[in-house]
């Protein structure tokens, strides 16, 4: 969605992270609704959780790449999720208990700062089809390439 200065006022984002194994092989998805993109980013060996915050995390940086940083902070950016533990975690919900995860929610909290306003939604499984599908995709496609 535009103003009407070719600003984009909001952009609607869908993630999900995944991982064969807990941990395992992992990567994760991003489809940006709003400009009709999506990407898969193979993670490497790494926990479902690890994933969930990588692909946002991806997510927020892509996004500012895509726009521009002189557009970030004027753009409001809507996080949606399958994982209902992250999206309660990033919202102050739900207390985040393991230290390993600290560092992927300051990186989150510290690249928000950069737009308008960013909300975090947990969505069911059927409404994040999109983002699971690039994280299938690039799973099958590294373990075509022998990656795991």
């Amino acid at each position: 969605m535009k103003n009407k200065n070719n600003n984009f006022k909001k952009i609607i984002i869908y993630t999900d992270g995944g991982s064969r194994g807990n941990p395992g092989p992992s990567a994760s998805g991003v489809y940006f609704e709003t400009l009709d993109k999506k990407y898969g980013n193979y993670l490497g060996e790494t926990t479902n959780n690890v994933a969930e915050y990588e692909a946002i995390i991806f997510a927020l940086k892509k996004v500012k790449a895509l726009i521009g940083k002189d557009n970030a902070d004027k753009t409001e950016i809507e996080i949606n999720s399958d994982s209902q533990l992250i999206i309660s975690q990033l919202n102050g919900e739900f207390k985040l208990k393991e230290e390993s995860l600290w560092k992927y929610f300051i990186e989150i909290w510290n690249l928000r700062q950069d737009f308008k306003n960013v909300f975090f939604n947990y969505i069911p499984r059927e409404k994040n089809k999109i983002a699971d599908l690039m994280v299938n995709e690039t799973l099958n496609e590294n373990s075509k390439k022998g990656l795991f």
